[in-house]
């Protein structure tokens, strides 16, 4: 995987589409002049800058969609566009993953990859190139010359993606493409799919996934597709809400599943667009998301709660400054994180130290750290998000671009930056995360340790 991010996660849509459907159907005539309606008249975008899932009960024509959409398969009527031209009538730069893996056995890893760049003419040393290229940012690197009966299902899969993958596609469809792979396993590709499109590894501009795992959808999309059957048509398309990375146990994350799982399971009640989700904004409304973290250090604020627990726990905010020769500028920014780590509380303008205060102030510094920790995951969202991912992430790192992507939306870019700073000191102590300053990622404290004992045993 790439060590730095250069793209936001969430993309702002261009205003041309890429695909463009108008009135698309497919049927299929019968000898009574009847016929079979598996999609009935259908329009549907796929523009840059997004991850749009297809969902849909089994029969609702999802497969038959996206055949359609990348013109493998022509619409009985209706009109397929690419970038506003007929789609038979241009040359259309698409590239599909599949359920089952379709590599050829015969072939090493390096030939599956290399085998539609061949197709088109690629010289053999630019196929070399890029197709090890691609390998390597799908982490298959050292793998080129086995064959697909030496991998494991994961792996098998990680070819499927460098080989649609290699030819740069303008759109990358995804047909089922986790299903067959046990829980782990899918999870973890799942995760390494979006760092990809995160940093702006994946040589494409939109994703279209179909799939029938409403989990799946929630935690990957921006843009969701519900289709009804008997015939295939749309009852809902939105936007997903929801800030990444996603929490599968927040409120608005199951909110979500619930309001989807109602869609696919009432087929004859009307399916409004989901309401606002509770916690969730878009990414241009996400002001109150991120708190301000005061730029203090954590022994100025252990410094503060002590002094306050001597004063009997409770001391005019102007008094104290002056007691401690602070300008009172100085001091509020300290007294501003204890009180966002809910170590004490301002009342008429004094500082009172809270009961979480109090224990922290009077414990010696390793229960202090666990103290800090506990209260920084229970109330800042940032660190909260930051443990959550490393932890999440199956080598346990995560750049910090990613991060700096969402907080620019809401600070100038010189206060990311010391908000970043002031994340990264917090986290460090309280020993949630660790910051690998030379690759610019957070790491797990024992993902750092483990990694350096490695290199030590390699030389």
């Amino acid at each position: 995987m790439p060590e730095t991010a250069t793209e936001k996660i969430v993309r702002k849509p261009a205003a041309e589409s890429i695909i463009r459907a108008e009135k698309i159907e497919k049927y299929y005539a019968q000898p009574s002049q009847n016929r079979i309606q598996v999609i009935s008249a259908t329009d549907l975008e796929i523009v840059p800058g997004e991850i749009l899932a297809l969902l849909g009960p089994s029969g609702s024509g999802k497969s038959t969609m996206l055949r359609m959409l990348t013109g493998l398969s022509r619409p009985s009527a209706g009109q397929v566009y690419w970038h506003g031209q007929p789609i038979g009538d241009t040359e259309v730069n698409v590239s599909i993953v599949f359920q089952g893996f379709a590599l050829f056995p015969w072939l090493t890893v390096l030939e599956n990859v290399e085998a539609p760049l061949q197709a088109r003419g690629v010289s053999a040393e630019e196929r070399r190139q890029r197709s090890m290229r691609m390998l390597d940012t799908v982490g298959l690197d050292g793998f080129e010359a086995a064959y697909p009966k030496e991998l494991s299902g994961g792996m098998r899969q990680r070819v499927g993606f460098a080989r649609a993958l290699v030819v740069e596609p303008e759109v990358l469809f995804m047909d089922e493409p986790f299903s067959a792979l046990d829980v782990l396993t899918a999870e973890n590709l799942r995760s390494e799919l979006l760092e990809l499109w995160a940093n702006k590894t994946m040589p494409t501009q939109a994703v279209f996934l179909v799939t029938h795992n409403i989990e799946e959808a929630v935690l990957l999309a921006d843009r969701i597709i519900v289709l009804g059957r008997n015939p295939g048509h749309i009852r809902t398309d939105f936007r997903v809400q929801i800030p990444q990375p996603r929490d599968r146990k927040s409120e608005p994350f199951t909110q979500l599943v619930d309001y989807i799982y109602k869609v696919l399971t009432q087929p004859d009640v009307p399916a409004p667009a989901p309401e606002p989700l509770a916690g969730s904004r878009v990414r241009d409304q996400r002001q109150m998301h991120y708190q301000m973290l005061p730029h203090a250090r954590p022994g100025g604020i252990a410094g503060l709660l002590e002094l306050l627990l001597d004063k009997g726990g409770r001391d005019d905010i102007y008094r104290l400054a002056n007691d401690l020769a602070f300008e009172i500028d100085d001091l509020l920014p300290i007294v501003d994180a204890a009180q966002l780590l809910g170590f004490l509380t301002i009342e008429e303008g004094d500082a009172v130290i809270t009961e979480s205060g109090a224990d922290f102030a009077n414990s010696e510094i390793l229960r202090q750290k666990e103290l800090f920790r506990d209260a920084a995951v229970r109330n800042i969202l940032l660190l909260r998000q930051i443990r959550r991912a490393v932890e999440t992430k199956s080598d346990h790192t995560v750049p910090e671009e990613f991060f700096l992507d969402m907080l620019d939306e809401q600070f100038s870019e010189e206060e990311t930056q010391r908000q970043m700073e002031t994340a990264i000191a917090w986290g460090r102590y309280a020993e949630l995360f660790d910051y690998d300053a030379g690759r610019r990622r957070f790491v797990l404290p024992d993902a750092l340790e483990e990694e350096a004992t490695a290199g030590e045993e390699a030389t």
